[in-house]
């Protein structure tokens, strides 16, 4: 969600300092902004749809003096922030409903505040649960190669005073086998139509993983994420990060030089892995081809 927002924000930033003096070619100028930032993240679905929403807007506005389309631009974008921030609440009551006092979760990477507008979708339901005065412990991979999981998940965890454990990514199967996990909970940055999902890089393991001891996995992300027009997670873009993040860890060389690296950000877990999708709208559950679209 976090990028959608940016992206809104981005693009009246974009447009702020046009001197166009008529609409068409306020709107090549605006186009012209769009494709840039529309270039930046391909993986992520909640990019274009606020573009696409920003676009519309001006288009819906047209009629009315450049100033005042930049000014309801603006207006547009903070609506979209003031949206994001109840729809993660909305996320978080739904999906607390599934965590049982005294349960264990893993989570992967950052789905909290600060991958949002505020509160989170992942991390949100395990916010709204401590609320509800369940006791919760959290287990977080690190997330390489970027380790947002231990630079930022944790942080926020222990921010909001819940009990948080700090584990490598190969650590997360012999945690599961020892029982140590009732539940996965996780982000996503696409949903095909099939339920398939795009999220960062070692979902799809935690998944297999999950299934595999009879854990429950479970995806949680705004209904804005959820990609209809792609029948499966075969056609999600995947982006390719430089070779560079995974040859060092924050800014210092651990691999020799010369080593090649593949670095895809991003990856696909497949619909059959999946217990629910848990959305502002209520928890999906399989055949996902018919629950996502009600």
């Amino acid at each position: 969600p976090a990028l959608g927002i940016a992206a809104a924000l981005g693009l009246v930033l974009g447009i702020q300092n046009s001197s166009a003096d008529d609409y068409p070619t306020f709107k090549e100028e605006m186009k012209k902004v769009i494709d840039l930032l529309a270039s930046s993240r391909p993986t992520a679905v909640n990019l274009f749809h606020s573009l696409k929403r920003m676009a519309d807007c001006a288009e819906k506005n047209k009629q009315k003096k450049i100033e005042e389309i930049k000014d309801t631009l603006e207006e547009e974008a903070l609506k979209i922030i003031e949206e994001d921030k109840l729809c993660n609440r909305r996320i978080g009551k739904n999906g607390a409903s599934l965590i049982n006092d005294g349960e264990t979760i893993l989570t992967h990477c950052n789905a909290g505040a600060l991958a949002t507008a505020d509160f989170g979708t992942a991390l949100g339901i395990i916010y709204t649960a401590k609320k509800e005065g369940k006791r919760i412990k959290v287990y977080t991979d690190e997330t390489r190669p970027l380790l947002q999981g231990a630079r930022l998940t944790a942080w926020e965890l222990l921010r909001e005073g819940i009990e948080t454990v700090l584990i490598c990514d190969n650590m997360a199967g012999e945690v599961m086998r020892q029982g140590r996990i009732d539940k996965v909970i996780v982000g996503a940055d696409r949903v095909a139509a099939n339920g398939d999902v795009a999220n960062k890089i070692g979902t799809y393991s935690l998944a297999v993983l999950a299934k595999e001891n009879m854990i429950p996995f479970y995806v949680a992300c705004p209904f804005s994420s959820i990609d209809l027009s792609l029948l499966d997670g075969k056609a999600i873009p995947i982006e390719q990060r430089d070779a560079s993040e995974v040859k060092e860890i924050l800014g210092k060389r651990t691999a020799p030089r010369g080593v090649d690296a593949y670095n895809p950000a991003f990856d696909i877990t497949q619909a059959k892995y999946i217990t629910g999708i848990i959305t502002e709208r209520g928890i999906c559950e399989p055949p996902y081809q018919e629950s996502l679209r009600k």
